[in-house]
């Protein structure tokens, strides 16, 4: 399998390099030549088997060479090795033919755990495979910083430097980075929107010096193997409701669209997916590019669902590149005029495309407050507020469509925020105990202005990539 940028104008790469590229040198993201199918019979053929494994065969076909692919099965069975729940991403009902997909029981609570675990490992062995370090950087609205340090803690060759947005997460989504204490672990508290952060990380990839000096890699959703990796729980809970012989529909909170992406990589594999329906809180770019056809982002609002706090959906770009049928130049005038302008007229091709395929709805916060009310309710089921906007979300299709299941996707462990759940409910609720006593330890960060030097000074001072 080769990949290419969807901007056209970086070197085509196989797997193993893609991993560790993060973002293309042209500021494009990677996608595979082609989507491999899965058949029927295949899908078919996932019913019981191990999540683990479910994983090692749906992934495989993505990888690049015979030694990858050797590998991959001991990293899945290593990856969720050490999830709290048997199934891994276990199916559960609440009301008739809506399901909500618990992608929480991870050693951070959120559903980045799914992918992160994994690219920690194919990450570290790639790097031992070549002799080489290398530094991380990531922006992240709340969970993804706390799942990559989970992942990378204490490796050798890998030093982690993650950027979020002071004073905008929730104390738990921050001590979860903070109280890390591994020397090769770095917060910095960025004042600034997760924007602002992620702006500053694309900045970063685009300079090649910098890049190459200090090796840099990333984890974001931008990085193709995060989402490959979330591409294997759409099949295995498809499969629980009676795929392939069955449609399922997805609701899916969703800030930087790289989860919902991957639902739509699962479709285009073979997975029979009805519909695919973006839930987004009161930043609601993608319901707005998708109902007027205009991708302008505006200023972001803090919300009780902070992972969502995101007007400028990196991963939208990977769909609007087959959208528009893989216009290199489109894609480069498009994102060209969001630099330079501030937005962009999605082609009206491409646009029906986007459509034929999901919906877009935006969850105010009250509505996000009644429907944790209403699930618990009717369901004595806690819902996060990410989660709840899913569910909102997917009543609002079965009420059109009541015939097709829809199974809506639960991002983080309501206990990550638990001042909303109490809000809702009056019910706080609580972390596991082994994870509440490790978030008791002192905290480690550094707050830096708004500023790509500032922080690309920190990053070069302390990678010890840059000093071998």
């Amino acid at each position: 399998m080769r990949y290419l940028s969807t901007r056209g104008e970086a070197a085509q790469l196989a797997f193993d390099d893609v991993l560790l590229a993060g973002l293309a040198t042209d500021g494009g993201l990677y996608a595979p030549f082609a989507y491999p199918h899965v058949s029927p019979k295949d899908i078919a053929a996932l019913a019981g088997v191990p999540y683990a494994q479910a994983a090692a065969r749906l992934i495989g076909p993505f990888l690049s060479e015979d030694a990858s692919c050797a590998a991959l099965p001991a990293q899945t069975e290593a990856a969720y090795a050490s999830f709290r729940h048997r199934a891994i991403a276990p199916l559960i009902q609440i009301a008739d033919n809506l399901f909500v997909l618990e992608l929480f029981h991870g050693p951070t609570l959120a559903f980045k755990d799914l992918a992160m675990q994994l690219l920690g490992r194919m990450m570290n062995d790639v790097l031992e495979k070549r002799n080489l370090r290398a530094t991380i950087v990531g922006a992240t609205s709340g969970d993804t910083g706390a799942a990559a340090i989970e992942a990378f803690r204490g490796l050798p060759r890998v030093d982690v430097f993650i950027l979020y947005p002071h004073g905008r997460v929730s104390d738990v989504q921050r001590r979860q980075m903070t109280t890390v204490a591994d020397d090769n672990i770095h917060t910095i508290a960025l004042q600034g929107t997760f924007d602002d952060a992620q702006n500053i990380l694309k900045r970063l990839f685009r300079n090649a010096p910098f890049r190459e000096r200090v090796g840099l890699a990333g984890v974001n959703s931008i990085n193709w193997a995060r989402v490959v990796a979330q591409m294997v729980y759409y099949f295995t809970s498809a499969v629980s409701l009676g795929a392939p012989h069955r449609h399922v529909s997805f609701a899916v909170p969703t800030g930087n669209f790289g989860d919902v992406l991957a639902g739509y990589i699962a479709k285009h594999m073979g997975l029979p997916v009805e519909r695919l329906i973006v839930a987004t809180n009161a930043n609601d770019i993608l319901a707005r590019a998708l109902a007027t056809g205009r991708y302008e982002p505006r200023g972001v609002m803090p919300t009780q669902s902070p992972s969502m706090d995101i007007q400028v959906s990196s991963n939208f770009e990977r769909l609007l590149f087959d959208a528009t049928g893989r216009d290199h130049g489109a894609i480069r005038g498009a994102f060209a005029s969001l630099d330079q302008s501030g937005a962009f007229d999605i082609p009206p091709a491409a646009l029906a495309a986007i459509r034929g395929e999901f919906d877009a709805l935006s969850i105010g916060e009250a509505d996000t407050t009644d429907e944790i009310a209403r699930t618990w309710r009717e369901a004595q089921y806690v819902l996060d507020p990410h989660t709840a906007t899913g569910v909102s979300a997917a009543r609002a299709r079965l009420a059109r469509e009541p015939a097709t299941p829809v199974i809506a996707l639960a991002t983080a462990h309501p206990a990550k925020f638990p001042d909303a759940i109490e809000r809702a409910i009056g019910y706080r609720p609580h972390l596991p105990d082994s994870l509440a006593a490790r978030l008791e330890g002192p905290e480690r960060f550094t707050i830096l202005e708004n500023d790509e030097a500032r922080v690309a000074n920190f990053i070069a001072e302390r990678a010890r990539a840059a000093k071998a």
